[in-house]
């Protein structure tokens, strides 16, 4: 255990006890004098090494190796070991790492989970125990918990059911809100909740790591998310919690039910959402067509197709329409056809964005049972075609030409991941439309050439998104926390990324109040916030003038600028990194003595 005080953090571990913490691990950094104080000398070689010839040589070994998977687990097990060092090697080459980190590459590290496992990290929480939840949240190791990340593992990707290594999800989406969006690891907590799987190549492998049963449904299952939340609130009453790849009977009703009761939302619904409708907005400055002439398809009808519908229809409302009018503007398009009025199984959170079949009367179809993608755009001629059906190759050449003859610039979304799972490729789009589509891809792709220019094929869905929630203050004592604005902010935040809406600024009496609060405490000698600890600021980041969608209003905490030193001896401060490597955590640490007499 450490501890963080003023400059420095304090630990009392050393020698192999210290080098196997991931966070206070430096490796071949340590200095001499820290070798001295921690007892390291003899377990580390004898050259001293800056973090930057750490990152060179790690750097040199990820692509010595021949498949992304290699590269996955040679980078998890770093992080796994110094999480200074991997952190310093992501921010310094994210662009070529955030591919392997995250999507497509850890939908493979999920399939293989079981086989990667060396160490535990974040918490599996599983049916036997459901008793036991409170008491593991309890450990003092989780004191600084302020984000979870939490799958149950039914719906990864587009992989579907991949139980216990569905881990690998909330462990990757965590490694870069801690990359991308400098929340301090020792603040994040992934979390598996194992109710067994459904995925016979699991049940079956004598290697699975998770509950070997099949997949707990229905009011046990209930019981069992209940029994979570309730230990997550009472131990964490502050904490964002972010559901992750539940599956679409699953993923709306437990973000209705649990919205309330903490700063909570579902990245597959309301964060895909966000960047999708920032994606569009963003392609409207080149189309010319006005949101509200936009008509919009989206192939996959589930959860995530159904958040971008509604935050795209919220927009819609805001640019003039009515909520009628909006939601005609949708054709939702899943295994059965379009969605219909008087269709039986449909789920509530569909229902909103069911065609009237007298409005679709006189259109001509393939199939007088069965209204496919491709009888939607030959007869409504949507100008939005968006994919998140997870089926390779659903947008078929037939597809993509038929929106090129509606539309003089299409714009088409295929953002199922892990690539092997996109609707189409942004090359075959590009062929298909005569170089004239505007294409947002959910994993990332080779470059295409268009008119002499390169283009990258950067995933929409990795821009970070994360939700503000603050507590409000009256009489000098905090309030129940306001927890539906969080998702009012998610509507916002695809404004943000489009660049069409700007942070609102504080109005001059409340940043006077502001400042003059601050300075009455530094004046009494206390820090900022309360008991001291400085609350909801923002990532200072030196490239946020180069990243504009870093100023979406964002709930974290950057990381401390701390150092490690030994409790009874040293103390060891921490040098800010240089520019060029972003990030305040990817910092040396150097050591200042204490007196021996101490000890």
């Amino acid at each position: 255990m450490s501890e963080t005080s003023g400059a420095f953090a304090t630990t009392a571990l050393s020698g192999y006890e210290l080098l196997a913490d991931p966070q206070l691990n430096k490796g071949t950094a340590f200095s001499e004098a820290e070798r001295d104080a921690f007892d390291l000398h003899g377990l580390l070689p004898p050259s001293v090494l800056t973090l930057d010839e750490q990152v060179s040589r790690r750097l040199q070994a990820l692509r010595g190796y021949e498949t992304d998977l290699e590269r996955y687990a040679f980078l998890r097990e770093l992080q796994d070991t110094n999480e200074t060092l991997f952190y310093a090697l992501l921010v310094s080459n994210l662009e070529e790492l955030l591919p392997i980190v995250y999507t497509p590459t850890v939908g493979e590290g999920c399939q293989h989970f079981s086989r990667l496992f060396r160490k535990p990290r974040g918490l599996f929480l599983s049916i036997p125990h459901k008793g036991r939840i409170d008491r593991i949240l309890a450990h003092p190791r989780f004191d600084k918990v302020e984000a979870i990340v939490v799958t149950d593992g039914e719906r990864i990707l587009g992989l579907g059911d991949q139980g216990a290594g569905g881990m690998g999800i909330p462990i990757g989406k965590l490694a870069l809100y801690t990359g991308c969006g400098g929340l301090h690891p020792a603040t994040t907590l992934p979390i598996l909740l194992d109710v067994g799987t459904d995925n016979p190549d699991c049940l079956a492998d004598p290697l699975y790591i998770g509950w070997r049963n099949e997949r707990v449904r229905g009011q046990e299952y209930d019981d069992f998310i209940e029994a979570f939340i309730s230990a997550v609130v009472k131990r964490w009453p502050r904490v964002l919690l972010q559901w992750e790849d539940f599956a679409k009977n699953n993923a709306t009703r437990m973000l209705d039910r649990y919205r309330d009761r903490l700063c909570t939302f579902n990245d597959d619904i309301q964060g895909t959402a966000a960047v999708a409708t920032g994606a569009l907005l963003a392609a409207i400055n080149v189309t010319g067509v006005p949101l509200t002439e936009q008509r919009v398809a989206v192939l996959g009808a589930g959860s995530a197709g159904c958040g971008i519908a509604s935050q795209i229809r919220a927009a819609m409302r805001d640019a003039g329409l009515s909520e009628r009018e909006a939601a005609t503007r949708f054709f939702m398009v899943d295994r059965d056809g379009l969605l219909l009025e008087g269709m039986t199984g449909l789920a509530p959170f569909q229902l909103p964005f069911v065609q009237n079949r007298q409005a679709i009367g006189d259109w001509k179809l393939s199939h007088p049972d069965k209204i496919g993608l491709l009888d939607v755009v030959r007869n409504a001629r949507p100008t939005v075609l968006i994919g998140v059906s997870g089926q390779a190759g659903a947008f078929s050449e037939p597809i993509v030409r038929a929106m090129a003859e509606a539309n003089k610039r299409p714009v088409i979304f295929p953002l199922s991941n892990p690539t092997s799972r996109e609707e189409a490729t942004p090359a075959d789009i590009e062929a298909w439309t005569e170089g004239r589509a505007l294409i947002g891809v959910g994993s990332p792709f080779p470059p295409i050439t268009r008119d002499g220019a390169r283009f990258k094929g950067r995933p929409d869905q990795q821009l970070l998104h994360l939700p503000r929630c603050r507590p409000r203050r009256a009489g000098g004592r905090h309030q129940p926390r306001q927890r539906r604005h969080v998702h009012g902010r998610c509507e916002g935040a695809g404004e943000f990324l489009a660049g069409t809406r700007q942070p609102q600024a504080q109005s001059a009496s409340a940043g006077q109040r502001t400042a003059r609060g601050r300075g009455e405490r530094r004046a009494r000698g206390r820090a900022p916030g309360a008991q001291g600890r400085a609350r909801h600021r923002r990532c200072d980041r030196p490239d946020r003038a180069a990243h504009p969608r870093q100023d979406v209003d964002a709930w974290i905490h950057p990381l401390s600028p701390h150092g490690l030193s030994a409790s009874s001896s040293a103390c060891a401060r921490r040098k800010p990194r240089s520019q060029s490597t972003g990030l305040s955590h990817c910092c040396e640490m150097r050591l200042r003595q204490r007196s021996r007499s101490s000890r």
